[in-house]
C-alpha cells in the first residue's frame, strides 16, 4: 500500500532552515512532495514504457520522515586559516559548506560541528573527507602520515558517545579520491568496530544501508511474499551486502547461497546470517562456484541488487539461459539499466509480474525499483 506524503499543492516549496541555496546536493529539495513524487513516477513510466501497466503506486514516507533521514554520507573537506575545516560538497571549483543540512541526520550534523572545533590544521592533518556510515565514521587523509588523533578522541569520547556514534576511524590513503577506500591503512581511533542497525544487522564503516528502514523492510516483504522460499528451494542472493536479504531466506527454511564484492560487507553477511554461504567477490566470477552448488529438487529463486550498472551481462546470461530461476526479484536503483534488463529478460522467457517503485531518496531525483518476474517458458 502506498503511504503518500502530505505536501504543499504549490510544487515550488521555500528552503528549509540550513539549505544551501548554491549546494548541488538534493536536486528535488525546491520541489513540494507530491511534485517530486509525480516527477519520479514520470521518469518511471517512461523509462519502463513496456511494462507501464504494471507499475505500481510509489511507496514514499510520511512528510517528517523525508528529512533528517540521511545518515550515508561523504562530504569533501577544505581547511583555510579564516574558516578552519569546513565539511561539504563541491560546485564547480568551490567548496560549499552544509554543516546543518536538514536531510542529513542529527548524528552526522553533531559529528560535522564536532570535527570543525576539534581537528588539527591542515597541513598537520591532510583530511580530505568524511564518510559516515550510520554509527560508524571515518576521516580519510591523503597521506602514509597525520597528526595522531588517539588522545583527542579519548578526551572527547563521552561527547561521542552521546551523539550516537559507535566508532570513529582514520584511514590513510595518499590516493584518495574517486576512489575513496583502500585495503590498507585503517585505524580505530575510538569506539568499536561494528554497528547494529534498525534491523539489528551487523555492519562495519564501508556498508552500505538503505536509509530509510521502514520503507526497505516493505521492499524485503514484497520481495518475499513473491519468492516464497521454502524447506527444499535453492535461492540465489546476488549483491547481497551485509544480509539482510539473506537471514530472512534462512529464517523461511530455504537453501540459499550470497555473493558480495565487499570483504568487509561479506564478514557482516556471515554473521548476520550464520546459516548461509556467502562467497566473496564479483558475481560474474563466482559463476562456477554457483553452477557446482544449485540443485535440481525444490523451487529454484533468484534474488539481486546490483549497484547503477545493472546485471553484469555474463551474470544475466548464466541467470536467463543456466539457472533459470522460476521466481526472480530484481531491486534495481537504475530504471535504465532495469529497462535493459527486463527486455533480455523478457526474451528469455520470463514475464514481469509487477514493478513496485520505492522513494528511498527523499528531496533527490532518485528513485529505486522492485520487479518481480516469473518464468513463463
Amino acid at each position: 500500500m502506498s503511504v503518500m506524503s502530505h505536501s504543499p499543492s504549490d510544487p515550488a516549496v521555500p528552503l528549509p532552515v540550513g539549505c544551501e541555496a548554491r549546494c548541488p546536493g538534493c536536486s528535488h529539495r525546491l520541489l513540494s512532495a507530491t511534485a517530486s513524487e509525480m516527477q519520479k513516477m514520470d521518469w518511471l513510466r517512461r523509462q519502463l514504457a513496456p511494462w507501464a501497466e504494471r507499475l505500481q503506486p510509489l511507496q514514499t514516507v510520511a512528510e517528517t520522515a523525508r528529512w533528517g533521514y540521511r545518515r550515508k554520507v561523504c562530504l569533501s573537506a577544505v581547511w583555510s586559516a579564516a574558516a578552519g575545516w569546513q565539511f561539504g560538497l563541491w560546485r564547480r571549483d568551490e567548496l560549499i559548506p552544509i554543516p546543518d543540512c536538514p536531510v542529513h541526520a542529527g548524528l552526522v550534523r553533531t559529528l560535522v560541528r564536532w570535527l570543525m572545533r576539534v581537528l588539527p590544521p591542515y597541513p598537520l592533518f591532510p583530511l580530505a573527507f568524511l564518510v559516515q556510515s550510520g554509527a560508524q565514521a571515518t576521516l580519510i587523509v591523503k597521506a602514509h602520515q597525520s597528526a595522531a588523533l588517539d588522545g583527542l578522541a579519548d578526551r572527547d569520547g563521552e561527547e561521542l558517545a552521546t551523539s550516537g556514534l559507535d566508532g570513529l576511524w582514520l584511514h590513510r590513503h595518499p590516493a584518495a579520491g574517486r576512489r575513496l577506500f583502500a585495503r590498507n591503512g585503517w585505524q580505530l581511533l575510538w569506539g568499536q568496530p561494528r554497528s547494529r542497525d534498525g534491523f539489528g544487522l551487523l555492519y562495519g564503516p564501508t556498508a552500505f544501508q538503505q536509509l530509510l528502514p521502514a520503507l526497505y523492510r516493505r521492499a524485503l516483504d514484497t520481495a518475499e511474499s513473491f519468492l516464497a522460499p521454502q524447506a527444499g528451494d535453492s535461492l540465489i542472493d546476488l549483491y547481497c551486502g551485509i544480509g539482510a536479504s539473506l537471514r530472512r531466506w534462512s529464517v523461511r527454511g530455504a537453501r540459499a547461497i550470497g555473493v558480495e564484492l565487499s570483504g568487509e560487507a561479506v564478514e557482516c553477511a556471515r554473521l548476520n546470517a550464520p546459516k548461509v554461504e556467502v562467497l566473496r567477490g564479483k558475481c560474474a566470477e563466482r559463476i562456477p562456484q554457483l553452477r557446482g552448488w544449485a540443485q535440481l529438487t525444490g523451487s529454484r529463486l533468484l534474488y539481486v541488487n546490483p549497484p547503477r550498472p545493472g546485471l553484469e551481462p555474463e551474470v544475466l546470461a548464466w541467470a536467463s539461459e543456466e539457472f533459470r530461476p522460476d521466481r526472480l526479484a530484481y531491486l534495481s536503483c537504475s530504471a535504465g539499466t532495469l529497462s535493459r534488463d527486463l527486455r533480455a529478460l523478457a526474451a528469455a522467457g520470463y514475464a514481469v509480474d509487477a514493478l513496485h517503485p520505492y522513494d528511498f531518496f527523499p528531496q533527490t531525483q532518485h528513485v529505486e525499483t522492485l520487479a518481480l518476474l516469473r518464468r513463463i517458458a
